[in-house]
Parts: C-alpha cells; sequence; structure tokens
C-alpha cells in the first residue's frame, strides 16, 4: 500500500482506487421480495486527505433515527443503484455529481429489515467542509480518513449469543460505526484502499439495527 494513497487526495489517488475497483468481482445478490437501496461511498478531500463521507441521521426519521449511515436510500421505479446514489447524495447532502464520478460497485448487502444494499464508489475529491445536511434526512456531515479505515485495530469482529454469524463493527474515532455501514467501509478498505479482494456478505448487523 502506497503511503500516498492514505495522505493525498489527488489524481493518483483516484487513479489507485480506480484501479483497485476495477480489479475486483462485485456480487450482486437475488431481489426476490427485498426492497432495492443504495448507498454512496463518496471519496473526498478532508484538511487535504482523502477521506470518506459519513453521515448521521436525522432524529426525525421513523426508522434508524440517529444511527450513522452513508448517504443512500431505495431505488425509485426504473432507477438503477447508481442513478439512486446519485439523486440521495444531492438529496441528502447538497452534494452534485456527474455519472464520470462513479467509479463502481461493491457487494450486495442483505440487512436483516428486508432491503439489498448495493454500494456505489464515486469520487469528488473536493472539500468536505462546503457539504450542507439536510435536516429532514442528516443531522450532521463527517469524514473518516483513509489511513483512520486502514487502520489494523478499526475492525471489529465479534461472536453475539443473538447470531451464529459475526457481528462486523469499526472503531473509528467518530464512533463505533456498526454494519451495515460497517460492512461497506470495512469492505471499501479492503478492496479500494489496500486492493484485497474480501467479502462482507457473511457478517451479520448488530441486534438493535435488525428492524
Amino acid at each position: 500500500m502506497q503511503t500516498s494513497l492514505l495522505d493525498n487526495c489527488d489524481d493518483l489517488t483516484r487513479l489507485a482506487i480506480i484501479q483497485n475497483v476495477a480489479g475486483f468481482h462485485s456480487q450482486s445478490q437475488p431481489l426476490g421480495e427485498l426492497r432495492a437501496a443504495a448507498v454512496a461511498i463518496v471519496i473526498a478531500q478532508s484538511c487535504g486527505k482523502s477521506s470518506v463521507l459519513l453521515t448521521r441521521r436525522s432524529g426525525k426519521l421513523r426508522a434508524h433515527s440517529g444511527q450513522w449511515a452513508l448517504p443512500g436510500g431505495r431505488l425509485d421505479n426504473g432507477e438503477s443503484a447508481e442513478d439512486a446514489a446519485l439523486r440521495e447524495l444531492e438529496e441528502e447532502i447538497n452534494l452534485s455529481l456527474p455519472r464520470n464520478a462513479i467509479i463502481g460497485r461493491l457487494d450486495d448487502y442483505i440487512t436483516r429489515s428486508g432491503y439489498r444494499i448495493t454500494p456505489i464508489v464515486l469520487w469528488s475529491g473536493e472539500e468536505s467542509d462546503q457539504l450542507r445536511p439536510n435536516p429532514d434526512e442528516v443531522a450532521s456531515i463527517h469524514t473518516v480518513s483513509f489511513r483512520e479505515l486502514a487502520n489494523p485495530s478499526a475492525p471489529q469482529f465479534d461472536e453475539v449469543p443473538d447470531s451464529d454469524r459475526t457481528v462486523l463493527s469499526m472503531r473509528l474515532s467518530v464512533d463505533q460505526i456498526y454494519a451495515p455501514t460497517a460492512a461497506f467501509l470495512y469492505q471499501f478498505r479492503e478492496v479500494g484502499i489496500l486492493g484485497k479482494n474480501t467479502r462482507v456478505l457473511h457478517y451479520d448487523q448488530p441486534r438493535f439495527a435488525w428492524k
């Protein structure tokens, strides 16, 4: 792993992420009775460093209020996951990106609440302090640096009595982030930053996130 990938947010960083994601064969899951959704893994700058955008959901929301999340939501009729990710970015954090900002997909993740979520990796490269949250959906916008994501102690794997699957979380400076959001952050760290071929579908969510 190149140190410059962790410490810069420039064309070399963008090309390295593009190469890593392009070399990864993402796995789709059948929709069946599930509801389709998408989230955006947006690479932006924070004080000149490569970072991923993270949001805290508004307390006004009926579902998962106050929880940590990536920008995203359900697909509208006729939308692709990419379309939904771009739309949700504009609606939630007033970030308008062109289609050529899309780098690629990571693996679908199936939630306990019945969603098939497709993560879309996008390049912004802009300073994150210019973003403004939609208060009806987002309480605040945060960033997680590549260096923090790549920290060996960030991923946490726990066995819990309610599940025969390992619960995945990410220990970050903002908080302890749990799956499904942790699954997307962890896979991006593994694939996009570290260039590995790591799957996350088998990891579970904590019980509070099942509904």
